[in-house]
């Protein structure tokens, strides 16, 4: 790196921080859909439909992530890293502090779910640009050999955020009773986001352009329109993203937002300590991000993810015996096994996907591939996965997240042949 540029620990920092509070602020969204949302704002007739309902809203986010990925990635392509993140951060900050200052709909009806998934929008939109903006932070100022393990750093945003969130949520539940948490007591770690979006907005604005952000602008202007020319020539690289980063989100929503609620409400588990068990688990992800970045260095990004994509495949087949059994040890390892899969699904992205993309359009094409794929295997998962239940059991479960193993193994598997020809017609030609 330039002696000129921000030092890396700065610029690791500002990544790290900016991805844990954006975590955190949408892991507790997902925690107090599980928990409360459903009987506060969606009026039903069972606590299943209930549930349902509060899943939908929570897929939301997911649906609005592509929309701010093409917001902050066509700014970030344009003018830049360092503003784009500042603003998505900011965004995401305002709509989560807002949820905690709703109504429910008990005092003002219908109005309550509206502004609760206007402002779920707003999280969408404010997530759907940051995750890209922080891989580039992290792997645009990585020294050579070292995209990998630069690149696994925000990742680590995910696991500090969920611990942060779950966290909240567990002491909340020690300390006051039921109806209190009912009540009020869910609105504290939402407000709490506040005072993280003012930490992690003073890291960034501390910050630079980063090397390679500054070298495609002084090689040719920025594009006018990033999306079209991703979409014209960047598209089958695109799709190729799109699918490999399925497994990831499916694996993850699954292992925490699905069997969170499902455990809690159908198998039978008491609350406080399966978010202690998950709590614990999400470092078995935390380590399994680490280890992912080294192997990246050390072999290749993508040869990771078809290991994680394996792991995968293996926590889905064990799914139902394990969490199913109604006994925690049980619930647990299996938690412990998807989570640390989830490092290898998840950890190497970072560095996989934006060498799939040049420069001038990495923001815009990585933003679109991440979060296209958070839809497919994120926005519905824990709905999708509530009703394969009530159905089919927890073994429908299961072949739903192998499903999505294999479809990211496909992805993964066909960039590389892309890529592979690409570098083939440049050498003949």
């Amino acid at each position: 790196m330039s002696a000129a540029g921000p030092s890396t620990r700065r610029v690791l920092l500002a990544s790290l921080v900016g991805t844990s509070v954006e975590f955190y602020d949408f892991y507790i969204y997902a925690t107090a859909t599980s928990l409360v949302f459903g009987p506060l704002f969606f009026p039903a007739s069972s606590p299943s439909a209930q549930l349902l309902v509060a899943y939908a809203s929570f897929g939301l986010a997911f649906l609005a992530r592509p929309v701010g990925g093409m917001i902050f990635g066509h700014f970030g392509d344009r003018i830049g890293r360092k503003s784009t993140l500042v603003a998505s951060l900011l965004l995401m900050g305002l709509s989560t502090a807002f949820i905690a200052l709703l109504p429910a709909y008990q005092s003002i009806g219908w109005w309550a779910p509206l502004l609760l998934c206007l402002l779920r929008l707003g999280q969408g939109i404010g997530l759907g640009g940051e995750w890209s903006g922080a891989a580039l932070l992290a792997v645009e100022n990585a020294p050579e050999g070292w995209r990998g393990r630069f690149g696994s750093v925000p990742q680590l945003g995910a696991p500090i955020g969920f611990i942060a969130a779950n966290g909240f949520f567990l002491l909340l539940g020690v300390w006051l009773p039921p109806d209190q948490f009912a009540r009020w007591g869910w609105r504290l770690p939402f407000l709490a986001s506040v005072s993280l979006v003012a930490l992690g907005l003073w890291v960034r604005l501390r910050l630079t352009e980063t090397p390679d952000f500054r070298q495609a602008i002084e090689e040719a202007p920025p594009p006018a329109v990033p999306l079209g020319e991703v979409l014209r020539a960047h598209l089958a690289a695109t799709v190729a993203g799109t699918f490999g980063v399925v497994a990831c989100f499916a694996l993850y929503y699954i292992a925490t937002a699905f069997a969170l609620g499902y455990g809690t409400t159908a198998l039978g588990y008491a609350r406080q300590p399966f978010l202690g068990a998950q709590l614990i688990a999400i470092l078995f992800m935390a380590a399994g991000i680490g280890l992912s970045g080294w192997a990246s260095d050390r072999f290749k990004p993508a040869a990771v993810l078809l290991f994680g994509c394996a792991m995968t495949v293996f926590a889905g087949m064990l799914l139902a015996p394990l969490l199913g059994s109604g006994v925690l040890d049980k619930a647990f390892a299996f938690l412990s096994l998807a989570l640390f899969a989830m490092g290898f699904v998840y950890g190497p992205l970072g560095a996989w996907l934006t060498g799939l993309f040049p420069a001038r359009v990495r923001y815009t094409a990585t933003s679109l591939a991440f979060n296209v794929g958070g839809i497919i295997g994120g926005g519905l998962t824990p709905a999708i996965a509530q009703l394969l239940a009530q159905r089919g059991g927890l073994s429908l479960v299961g072949f739903y997240l192998v499903a999505a193993a294999v479809l990211s193994a496909v992805g993964i598997v066909s960039a590389g042949i892309a890529r592979s020809s690409r570098e083939e017609y440049a050498r003949s030609s």
